[in-house]
């Protein structure tokens, strides 16, 4: 049986706008991705369901691309009896572990003293934090990863694309080439290679642009007819987006590179230099943004980093 696949848009009151859910009818009706936990959000999840013949307890299961704010809420006012499945990094996030929180807020107080940030700790990291009231907390009812099978949806090969997100997954479906992404390929705008900790979080973090490299990659071994996206329409010419996207991050990245040769800079201040307008009011992106370009320098050895007594890093060509 081919499943069937219903869109359904709902408002963020993020930058990035509308965030879309999809309803697959198959064996089982599984919503993909939960949009994010606000009345209006919610609002427009239920006329839509409505106007597709159902209701939030007709759904029979909840599959998740990722663990972001704007991919989770509304599971909050799901019925409790709907399990959930998600990638195992997602589940310190919806279940708002209190250890990893911690971890979480050392990670980035480490992260302050390395980028060389200016300004008062706490009131950064609050403002880091601050999407999180939009999320949900709920049990993660079942962990999948790359290669497992959900039930009623047998047809459906997982792949695991972190970059965006340390808990990110896709779902191919070979016989049609049909791939819904979440926030792994977007049509219009570039996924953010988001910092995030490791799963624990005492550890050295990953390198999300590296990662975001590889999983797009990846995307390049498959047949894809067509593309249901986190955000904006569908996707049809996936190869030239991908190259797309590729070629533009290392242009990104050489430009980088240029400002690295006016003398050595710290994370915060190039951070300052690129983004100008919004790093104050969009601080994790941009700080994101910045670390991503640096990092893929460094991996090519077109960037030197080297830290000063205090613990923080300065970078150059």
């Amino acid at each position: 049986m081919k499943e069937e696949i219903f869109k359904i848009v709902m408002p963020t009151p993020f930058a990035v706008g509308d965030v879309n859910a999809y309803l697959v009818k198959g064996d089982s009706l599984t919503l993909i991705d939960g949009g994010v936990k606000t009345k209006e959000a919610w609002d427009a999840f239920q006329n839509q369901l409505k106007d597709l013949g159902y209701k939030p307890g007709d759904i029979e299961q909840i599959v998740l691309t990722h663990h972001h704010p704007d991919h989770v809420g509304l599971l909050d006012w799901l019925p409790e009896d709907i399990p959930v499945y998600g990638h195992p990094y997602a589940r310190p996030w919806l279940e708002q572990d209190k250890n990893f929180s911690k971890g979480y807020d050392q990670f980035y107080i480490r992260l302050f003293t390395e980028f060389g940030m200016e300004g008062n700790p706490d009131h950064m990291l609050a403002a880091l934090k601050a999407p999180l009231r939009y999320a949900a907390r709920r049990k993660l009812t079942y962990e999948i990863e790359e290669d497992d099978v959900i039930p009623g949806l047998e047809n459906w090969i997982i792949l695991e694309t972190p970059g965006h997100a340390q808990s990110h997954l896709v779902f191919y479906r070979e016989e049609d080439g049909t791939l819904i992404a979440g926030d792994h390929i977007l049509a219009t705008i570039s996924s953010n290679p988001l910092l995030e900790p490791s799963p624990d979080p005492w550890k050295e973090r990953p390198k999300p642009q590296l990662q975001y490299n590889q999983s797009l990659r990846k995307m390049l071994d498959l047949e894809i007819s067509k593309v249901y996206t986190g955000h904006g329409t569908e996707v049809m010419k996936v190869r030239q987006l991908i190259e797309r996207r590729l070629a533009r991050q290392h242009a990104r990245a050489m430009e980088v590179q240029e400002l690295l040769k006016e003398g050595p800079v710290t994370t915060f201040e190039l951070a300052k230099n690129l983004f100008p307008e919004v790093y104050e009011k969009q601080l994790g992106l941009t700080l994101s943004e910045t670390t991503a370009q640096l990092d893929y320098l460094l991996f090519n050895k077109a960037a030197l980093k080297q830290f000063d007594e205090s613990g923080t890093a300065y970078f150059s060509a």
